[in-house]
């Protein structure tokens, strides 16, 4: 019994109430009036329910695995990561206009989910070790490398939206000492090109000439030292990005990502082209109200309006079949499952724990934000999953596999090793 004890419960319950929402939505979903039993291992909740099998039988395995031991597999499953990923541009299947899957027989595998793991435990491990310093530019560039690479190589299938997520891993960097400077030039960086895209070049580029020549005479006035050299080479820095966007945008990007991204910033109405989804999402999740329209009851949902409603758009059959009590109640257990897990960081003891667990949270935080974002039309359409509650059974067992590392980890959060 103590040793039950010694895990964390409040988590545990509510993983397994996101889980089996997950299931019961997927069912809801994927349901049709030729559906014949969940039994049927053609059927999307029974691949789901597959993969909850493995997830558990993989649970019973980390739990009773000394935590030392992921520490030491951190480099070479980081390794294994970055050829998985780099193998999918030689052997890789294309869905979705992404080269992202690997299919091994009746089996497909999405290696982006793993490759979250694996940065994970690799960050830790190198940020853990005593000798790394954050105050360091040689340390901040290793760093950055760890996290660029596998956002490079995701980005190239092309899948951009599942890269964005690795940017989750920010937060835990700034909780181990990075300036936070970096973090507000990034945030600059971001605005830049959200104004580049939204005007262009020219008025971006005037934009910041008049901030920076604002800021110098700020600074005359009120006697404040400024370094004119550092402030110029940066504002040659944010006017080439600037110069970079409108490129990267039109020759990075598919077409598809530009119009999601166009439709958000308001330079497209369309409302049953690409904004289709977007728009039949904000209608289900209207027609729940306040209870609902009940268990496979939604009209949209049933009427099969809203394309990938299983994976990318589940929480609108969220809000259409369970209403806002479904979507407030799926809203405040992943905020539960996040601030615990985050509170619970604070408490560990060893370095390479704590930070991992971060990471974890970091990255729940970013699928859950960006995935609601998309269904309510706040952020672009970019394929994001909801963990533990959409279709996919590549992100149900790396979710679930980073959950039980954390409960590994946290059952021992009061020792050293």
């Amino acid at each position: 019994m103590n040793r039950i004890l010694k895990y964390d419960l409040i988590s545990l319950i509510t993983y397994a109430s996101l889980v089996t929402f997950g299931i019961i939505n997927v069912y809801s979903s994927s349901y049709t009036e030729l559906f014949t039993s969940i039994f049927d291992y053609t059927s999307l909740v029974s691949k789901q329910l597959i993969f909850l099998a493995i997830s558990l039988i993989s649970a019973i395995i980390i739990i009773f695995t000394k935590s030392k031991f992921f520490d030491n597999i951190a480099s070479i499953a980081y390794l294994l990561s970055l050829i998985l990923l780099t193998s999918l541009f030689f052997f890789g299947v294309e869905r979705g206009g992404a080269k992202s899957w690997y299919i091994l027989g009746p089996v497909s595998f999405q290696p982006s989910e793993f490759a979250k793991l694996c940065t994970a435990l690799f960050l830790a491990k190198f940020l853990s070790i005593i000798q790394t310093d954050l105050n360091k530019t040689r340390d901040i560039i290793f760093v950055g490398i760890i996290v660029f690479i596998p956002i490079l190589l995701i980005t190239f299938q092309p899948d951009p939206g599942s890269a964005i997520v690795f940017l989750a891993f920010i937060f835990p960097i700034l909780r181990e000492g990075l300036d936070l400077r970096f973090f507000y030039f990034g945030i600059i960086i971001l605005l830049i090109l959200i104004l580049t895209l939204i005007f262009n070049f020219f008025i971006s580029s005037i934009i910041l000439s008049a901030i920076f020549l604002l800021i110098i005479l700020y600074r005359r006035r009120k006697r404040i030292s400024l370094n004119l050299i550092k402030s110029f080479i940066s504002l040659i820095f944010l006017i080439s990005i600037s110069l970079s966007t409108n490129y990267l945008f039109e020759n990075i990007l598919e077409q598809r990502h530009r119009d999601r991204i166009n439709l958000i910033l308001g330079k497209e109405v369309d409302d049953k082209g690409i904004g289709y989804n977007i728009n039949q999402s904000k209608i289900a999740i209207s027609n729940g109200g306040l209870f609902g329209t009940g268990f496979l009851e939604g009209t949209q949902t049933k009427g099969d309006f809203v394309p990938r409603q299983h994976t990318d758009y589940i929480f609108s059959t969220i809000g259409e079949e369970w209403g806002f009590i479904g979507t407030f109640t799926t809203i405040i257990l992943f905020s539960l499952l996040i601030t615990r897990i985050t509170f619970r960081a604070e408490k560990q003891v060893n370095h390479f724990r704590r930070i991992y667990c971060y990471s974890f949270s970091s990255l729940l935080f970013i699928h859950f934000f960006i995935n609601i974002g998309m269904s309510i039309g706040l952020v672009p359409s970019v394929g994001i999953p909801l963990p533990y509650i959409s279709y996919g059974g590549s992100s149900l067992l790396a979710f679930s596999i980073m959950f039980f590392v954390y409960l590994n980890f946290d059952s021992s959060r009061l020792k050293e090793d």
